[in-house]
């Protein structure tokens, strides 16, 4: 006598549930370095700058983006890194 499995429509399809999919590390990294960059968009749109004014009158302006543009790009490195680095042992 012959038994046959069923199986279902999911593992069929080879699809995962909505919650596993959310769980992938790179989509949370693109994500976040995305979002760093809009925050230097917003600040070079919107910031201020920083200004340095002497006792003889003469005054310095620097773009305040500048340094949010430095923590970003940071940022963006060890996001990216961690995010998307391999393992030693060939998995991903």
């Amino acid at each position: 006598m012959t038994s046959i499995s069923q199986r279902s429509p999911a593992a069929e399809t080879g699809s995962r549930p909505w919650f596993e999919r959310i769980r992938v590390p790179e989509m949370w990294a693109s994500l976040a370095i995305a979002a760093m960059w809009l925050a230097v968009l917003f600040a070079a749109v919107f910031g201020p700058d920083f200004v340095s004014t002497s006792a003889g009158g003469n005054a310095t302006r620097i773009p305040s983006v500048i340094l949010v543009a430095l923590f970003a790009y940071l940022g963006t490195r060890a996001v990216a890194k961690v995010g998307f680095g391999r393992t030693r042992d060939g998995g991903s």
